[in-house]
């Protein structure tokens, strides 16, 4: 039991690190640079050892550990949630309105493709920085889904919670990319290959 405390704990952090990025993606205008600060977010949840639903999924290896990303997702969903309702108390002047109206106007095999798209770079961050112990495979693939309009569950959690999105459809569209991103955390996963 304490031990899915803790997991629990440390999805919120995630959720929260991610609100940050996602503070400071809403807040700067060059979207390179504000893609480049974002992932600060995910470097800190590396090196702290926070646990991301888009980071845990592609290594998920038993039964048991999938039903833990149900408890990663739950602290996710209330760190950005948080991480927004602080955003709006502290005034900071930023509105994802826009930006959430978009990703809602996709249709549905939009989303997923896209969804996978980012789980694939997510997965691709993590694996490779665990290999390489270099910061640029954490900062790249973040860069990468940004700018290419690929779909984060949990950013878009801190999106959808910023702008009062809170209808059945955009609950659909989170599931929908949470699915997504499992998918294509795992396209690359090859447990027991050895490449050349």
């Amino acid at each position: 039991m304490k031990d899915k405390i803790q997991m629990f704990i440390k999805a919120v952090y995630a959720g929260f690190m991610i609100g940050i990025g996602g503070i400071v993606y809403l807040s700067v205008e060059n979207k390179i640079i504000a893609s480049l600060l974002f992932s600060f977010g995910l470097l800190t949840i590396v090196t702290q050892g926070f646990f991301l639903y888009t980071g845990k999924i592609g290594f998920v290896k038993k039964f048991r550990e999938l039903s833990d990303m149900l408890l990663v997702v739950a602290g996710n969903f209330i760190g950005t949630f948080l991480a927004a309702a602080l955003s709006r108390a502290a005034q900071l002047g930023i509105s994802s309105a826009k930006l959430v109206e978009r990703k809602l106007e996709n249709g549905v095999l939009e989303v997923f493709c896209l969804s996978v798209f980012c789980g694939v770079m997510m997965y691709l961050a993590i694996d490779n920085f665990k290999k390489a112990k270099n910061l640029v495979f954490i900062i790249a693939p973040v860069m990468i889904f940004i700018l290419s309009g690929f779909e984060h569950s949990i950013a878009n959690m801190f999106y959808f919670h910023l702008a009062g999105a809170y209808s059945g459809k955009a609950l659909g569209y989170l599931l929908l990319m949470a699915l997504g991103n499992g998918v294509g955390a795992n396209l690359f996963r090859l447990d027991g290959y050895e490449g050349r």
